[in-house]
């Protein structure tokens, strides 16, 4: 029984920490998704741009806050080959950035190889623990 309850418990804590993870994507295809509605309003991605440098893929976004106050915020660019599969996602990391009120960051990265053919931009507040 007190398995059961510690299970249930540990299901309880984990979804209600589900918000602070989700964030928005902007993909170098066209494709917004929100994953927070509080976020999208909040912060949102411009300009995305996918274009070839030296051989490798250069994807570029504009971050831009909406609101009047600091933000901790986390990105990440993830890159796919033509048959949509990830080229080394585990090797990325999320960089932290600040934007003050209303502030505008462009954030740019290059494919770790030849083969990516477009990319996917993820943004999402950065929690301190």
């Amino acid at each position: 029984m007190k398995k059961l309850i510690l299970g249930l418990f540990t299901v309880l804590f984990v979804t209600a920490c589900a918000p602070h993870t989700a964030g928005l994507m902007a993909g170098s295809k066209g494709e917004v998704r929100i994953d927070n509605s509080t976020f999208g309003k909040e912060v949102e991605v411009q300009r995305v741009i996918a274009r070839p440098e030296g051989g490798f893929l250069q994807g570029s976004g504009t971050i831009i806050s909406k609101v009047s106050t600091d933000l901790r915020l986390q990105y990440k660019f993830t890159w796919f080959d033509t048959s949509g599969m990830t080229i080394d996602d585990e090797g990325v990391s999320w960089k932290s950035i600040k934007l003050h009120g209303k502030q505008q960051l462009q954030v740019s990265a290059v494919a770790p190889n030849a083969k990516a053919t477009r990319f996917e931009l993820y943004v999402r507040k950065a929690f301190s623990n």
